[in-house]
């Protein structure tokens, strides 16, 4: 029997940290070896997450402290940390893990931006260039066998996640040239992180809906970029993010007008009218043996208590000939799909087992 592969996540006390333990501890090739959250280090992680009392009898080690764990025999780390304390992280990690072989994938949004872009829009200093471009991009369906070669991988954000997934099909075959791409996006409050603040409190966000960071939320460039590369262009965003009163989800309603004349002949239909069912061809074949995204059948559009728990992007398409608009709506679980979901299936590629290891949740109903 071979041998479990020894992980450690550093940023264990926080939600995507914490939804990262609970699902590598269920992982049948993955023995989670330690886990590090400078802010409680020292602690039981069942006193941070009594959910896993029973479950983890580890003690959090302080993640500033490298020289704690580097010795642990590590086959893997997964980074949990906030943007900008990943960056300060990164470079003391990856010199050591590089030489050692040692997998690492980073869920913070450190590495998957130029330095220009990333510094334009986070407002901090970027990583070493040279680091960053080490980094393969983690959105497992769009680039596994990048993922498979990687040592280095930079776990997309829950937006993107959500987005790229619902606009793929269109950007590699030229249907987003028409213009700008509307994007109208809604996340739950987990998504915000577990520290505490004024925004997120239950008083402020109950019974309350509203959108935030408008014009200048900072996955706007991460979409654009991803875009570009698919499309081969570049593609302009207009991205508006909401807050909604619940813990997890995200819902994003991508609307994109098609350039004139784009995909004249449709499947089994003439003229625009036919845009309809060769839209659906299209995802249906683009998504094809993907595990992990379910393109519903037409004329059904996703919600995020269907996907809730799980690693599953929903996705539904819809064409209004009256308008030459097409609208795709995409629903994940931020904190699985959008985060540690998404982090386990990129260690599963870079590992060569089946994507889905580990990853067989059944979405939670009601």
């Amino acid at each position: 029997m071979t041998a479990p592969v020894r992980v450690a996540v550093l940023g264990a006390s926080g939600y995507a940290g914490g939804e990262l333990v609970r699902l590598l501890v269920r992982h049948p090739r993955v023995e989670l070896a330690a886990v590090a959250g400078s802010s409680r280090a020292g602690e039981p992680l069942a006193a941070v997450f009594p959910h896993l009392r029973g479950i983890v009898a580890l003690d959090l080690l302080d993640a500033a402290r490298p020289e704690t764990w580097v010795d642990l025999g590590l086959d893997g780390i997964f980074l949990a940390l906030p943007s900008g304390q990943a960056a300060e992280l990164l470079p003391r990690i990856w010199p050591e893990a590089r030489a050692r072989g040692v997998r690492v994938i980073d869920l913070s949004g450190d590495l998957r931006l130029p330095a220009g872009l990333y510094e334009a829009w986070y407002g901090r200093p970027a990583v070493d260039p040279a680091l960053q471009a080490e980094a393969v991009y983690g959105l497992s369906e769009l680039f596994a066998d990048r993922i498979r070669e990687a040592r280095l991988v930079s776990n997309p954000g829950c937006y993107p996640t959500a987005i790229l997934l619902a606009l793929a099909p269109l950007a590699v075959t030229g249907g987003l040239a028409g213009g700008a791409v509307v994007i109208d996006a809604k996340s739950g409050v987990s998504g915000a992180g577990r520290a505490a603040s004024v925004a997120t409190a239950f008083a402020e966000v109950n019974e309350n809906f509203a959108p935030y960071k408008v014009g200048r939320h900072q996955h706007t460039p991460e979409v654009e970029h991803v875009l570009g590369g698919l499309a081969g262009a570049g593609v302009t965003v207009l991205l508006t993010t909401h807050l909604l009163p619940v813990t997890r989800g995200i819902l994003a309603t991508c609307y994109v007008r098609p350039p004139q004349g784009w995909w004249p002949e449709a499947p089994g239909a003439e003229g625009a009218d036919g845009l309809g069912p060769a839209l659906q061809g299209l995802y249906e074949a683009f998504y094809k043996g993907k595990p992990f995204v379910r393109v519903l059948p037409p004329g059904q559009v996703p919600a995020i208590k269907q996907v809730q728990g799980s690693n599953l992007c929903d996705l539904g398409v819809h064409y209004d000939p009256r308008t030459g608009w097409i609208t795709v709506f995409a629903a994940i679980d931020n904190l699985v799909k959008g985060a540690a979901g998404q982090a386990v299936q990129n260690l599963n590629l870079m590992a060569g087992w089946d994507e889905t290891t580990g990853l067989d949740l059944v979405p939670l109903f009601p």
